[in-house]
């Protein structure tokens, strides 16, 4: 074997083992990990994160993917707490601690002082009949065959494991709590998520007038129009949509017909055409438009008027994708 089919060897394996130790978790889903779900949604204050070394950088990860879905959460290192910073906790918080064999010294000194402030604790371990297990409220089961460290010492496995399941948790929580989209958006104003988050039909309308023809006007009259509109022509009044004439369907009928040009526009249009709600998400519209295949769609406000419309090179454009 040479020297290059080694690297990728050993990456298959990595890969492989912490597919499989992920994929092991699933059996653990049980009435141990609903109960640890049940102490967080009826928690009354916070979640606080506890783990040291790799543990602890797994950690700080779980309490922020638990702070952006909605569940306030804070990464307290057990060293730091011993020395003060214990002073976050009160009663009512939930405590998340990680320690791969359950006998960590500094999480266990933690843990004492967090039982006789009567939190409820959560433990995420390796080892189910550790001193960490036996004390916690609930017990997260993350335990791995072997690490994917050649020596079986790195961390490596076990902490996909830890974060994986808190992932699961994570989820299991606002799903409960019944946390939505809006709610996600609300925390998450700025950069790219948050313009896929914000971001309405509404506020990226095309800039040219809005533009209707009656149904009984001519595939020619459509055709001039269609240009200048990028590929769209909407038919009726601004109170009523009748239907859309696009490229497409006069690709279809010039297929069928010889003479097409005099024809009425209403005969050959898209009739209850897709249309976009000015409020809704833009995120959610691009969506839509890449699924059913079309370039621009008619907006409308609450009251089901054109208030014009959106197309898909403007939503990409403007980063909602």
């Amino acid at each position: 074997m040479t020297a290059d089919q080694t690297v990728l060897s050993t990456a298959r394996r990595v890969i492989a083992l912490e597919g499989a130790a992920i994929h092991a978790l699933m059996e653990r889903i049980d009435d141990s990990f609903y109960k640890a779900v049940k102490l967080i949604v009826d928690g009354q204050g916070r979640v606080i994160v506890c783990g040291v070394g790799k543990s602890g950088l797994i950690g700080r990860k779980i309490a922020a993917t638990l702070t952006s879905t909605g569940t306030p959460a804070s990464f307290l290192h057990p060293t730091e707490g011993v020395h003060g910073d214990l002073g976050i906790v009160t009663a009512q918080d939930v405590i998340i601690l990680l320690s791969k064999s359950g006998e960590s010294e500094e999480v266990l000194t933690v843990l004492s002082h967090l039982k006789r402030f009567g939190a409820h604790t959560i433990a995420m371990t390796g080892n189910i009949r550790s001193t960490l297990a036996r004390e916690s409220s609930a017990v997260l089961d993350v335990s791995v065959a072997e690490e994917a460290c050649p020596h079986d010492l790195a961390p490596t496995t076990s902490t996909t494991a830890a974060l994986v399941m808190g992932d699961a948790l994570a989820v299991a929580v606002l799903e409960q709590k019944g946390f939505r989209r809006e709610d996600f958006a609300r925390l998450h104003p700025g950069g790219s998520l948050g313009r896929q988050l914000h971001v309405r039909a509404g506020d990226l309308l095309d800039a040219a007038p809005l533009t209707m023809i009656d149904g009984n006007a001519t595939l020619r009259d459509a055709i001039m129009i269609l240009a200048s509109r990028r590929g769209l022509v909407m038919v009726g009044t601004p109170d009523r949509l009748e239907g859309v004439f696009t490229a497409g369907d006069l690709a279809r009928v010039m297929q069928r017909e010889a003479e097409p040009f005099s024809m009425r526009i209403a005969d050959v249009m898209t009739r209850s055409p897709q249309t976009a709600q000015a409020e809704e998400l833009a995120s959610a519209v691009v969506y839509r438009m890449e699924q059913i295949g079309i370039m621009a769609m008619p907006v409308l406000n609450g009251e089901n008027q054109i208030v014009g419309v959106v197309h898909l090179h403007d939503l990409m454009r403007a980063g909602v994708a």
